[in-house]
């Protein structure tokens, strides 16, 4: 798995969903297909009347999410901007062009209502639940990822008990001390919680 096969799957769900928040710290979540990928950015279409764009206008955060029929969930975080005047028609009837259906929404000059805005500096987690152990990983895009999961620190006693309540037998013992696979690792915490001595903290 990779940065750009993630962004292919992607394209290939069509219908994501992406989170804000409002004026009030309340999530936001909608459907939008009406996204045109690049190898580092999405571009996507929206009305200006919208409280999606309103919101994307005052903060911009945003996560993207989708999940495939392999039991995969990959999730795109990053901030949308409006690409610039000069831009915006371009960006507008490329998506147009690869979204017939928009016609239908946004028929004639009524697609001027429309704002195009951009996603780049990104990353992106990919977390595949179809396979045992699970797999994930993170790939970042002119992004820096915040860790996530749990570590063993050097004061492991090497009890072990770790080892046995992982789900997913993520936790190896390597010099009579446990070590976490973080690409196999659930972040359910089971570890964390069961950890005699308390050796096992948040990354």
């Amino acid at each position: 798995m990779d940065l750009q096969t993630c962004l292919k799957k992607l394209e290939l769900v069509q219908v994501l969903n992406f989170a804000t928040v409002d004026e009030e710290g309340a999530p936001q979540v909608r459907n939008i297909s009406a996204i045109h990928y690049e190898p580092d950015a999405l571009y996507f279409f929206t009305a200006r009347g919208k409280e999606f764009c309103r919101q994307l206008l005052r903060d911009g955060r945003v996560q993207v999410s989708c999940y495939t029929r392999f039991k995969e969930s990959i999730r795109l975080s990053g901030k949308a901007v409006p690409v610039p005047d000069d831009e915006q028609i371009k960006w507008r009837d490329k998506i147009f062009e690869e979204q017939p259906y928009l016609e239908n929404v946004y028929p004639k000059d009524t697609k001027n209502i429309g704002i195009i805005f951009v996603i780049k500096g990104f990353t992106i987690e990919y977390f595949n639940l179809g396979v045992n152990p699970i797999f994930r990983e993170v790939y970042e895009c002119g992004a820096t990822a915040k860790p996530k999961g749990f570590i063993v620190n050097e004061d492991c006693i090497g009890c072990e008990t770790c080892v046995s309540v992982c789900p997913q037998r993520a936790i190896d013992m390597q010099d009579d001390r446990a070590s976490i696979r973080q690409q196999n690792c659930l972040h359910c915490g089971n570890c964390f919680e069961q950890c005699p001595t308390g050796v096992i903290t948040r990354r």
